[in-house]
């Protein structure tokens, strides 16, 4: 596999959605809005019960925000239009009406655990540990941060925030609540998913729409806070810091 993509697949009642990106799933603004217009679509086909999240290839889960397009970015319009584009997945998430099954194979960096904490119940494998490394760079986990904090709380969003440079293990975030089970290896984890997903798919729809209702009580805003949250990111990436950060990196 080269080429980026998302791609579908309906299989009975679930949908899996896949993301992939050669430069270890990292998301550029394009398969930002892919997943967002996928995932609203899919929230409003009767025939979908439950959603499945993955991304492609053995390794890394996601890598976050694409460094090409970051190092890209030359004002704070452009800055503020692609960090956006993690609110409006975030806010695709959480608006839909259907349970959406994390599927976590490897690292999750940055966006990529806000990817994980925006799911509703997220199953991962032994090698799937976690960073937020947006401060490394001169940011923050702005967009993500209230995805992340509302998944594990305050304080642990805080530590691998503030902690940028540490990977924390599956069973550090299975034990804050990002995941809910971790498996050893990615073919039994696939055999979970497959269970859940059969089990919910025979689940009344109407009660699973109202218990997604009441999981995501309090975020009403959120499609105000995260394209505010999209600002800051957008205006920090500009900074002499994080340019000269981004350049030694590149």
């Amino acid at each position: 596999m080269t080429e980026p993509y998302v791609r579908k697949e309906i299989k009975g009642a679930v949908a899996y959605v896949e993301f992939f990106h050669p430069s270890h799933n990292s998301l550029p603004s394009n398969l930002l809005a892919e997943l967002t217009d996928t995932i609203t679509s899919l929230g409003t086909d009767d025939a979908v019960r439950v959603i499945v999240l993955k991304s492609g290839g053995e390794r890394t889960f996601c890598a976050g925000a694409s460094f090409n397009e970051l190092i890209s970015i030359q004002d704070k319009e452009e800055g503020l239009r692609f960090f956006s584009g993690f609110a409006n997945v975030i806010n695709a998430m959480r608006k839909c009406p259907k349970f959406i099954i994390g599927r976590v194979q490897g690292k999750a960096v940055g966006g990529g655990v806000g990817l994980a904490s925006a799911t509703d119940y997220c199953m991962a494998t032994k090698y799937s540990s976690i960073k937020l490394s947006e401060l490394n760079i001169g940011i923050g986990p702005f967009v993500v941060g209230p995805a992340i904090e509302r998944k594990i709380g305050l304080s642990a969003m805080s530590q691998i925030a503030i902690k940028a440079n540490t990977f924390f293990d599956p069973e550090w975030a299975k034990n804050k609540g990002l995941y809910t089970e971790v498996f050893p290896d990615a073919a039994a984890m696939d055999a979970g998913i497959v269970e859940l997903t059969e089990s919910l798919a025979q689940y009344n729809a109407d009660a699973m729409v109202q218990m997604k209702k009441m999981f995501w009580s309090g975020t009403e805003n959120w499609d105000d806070l995260l394209i505010e949250r999209a600002a800051i990111s957008g205006e920090l990436v500009l900074s002499g810091f994080t340019r000269e950060t981004l350049k030694r990196f590149a």
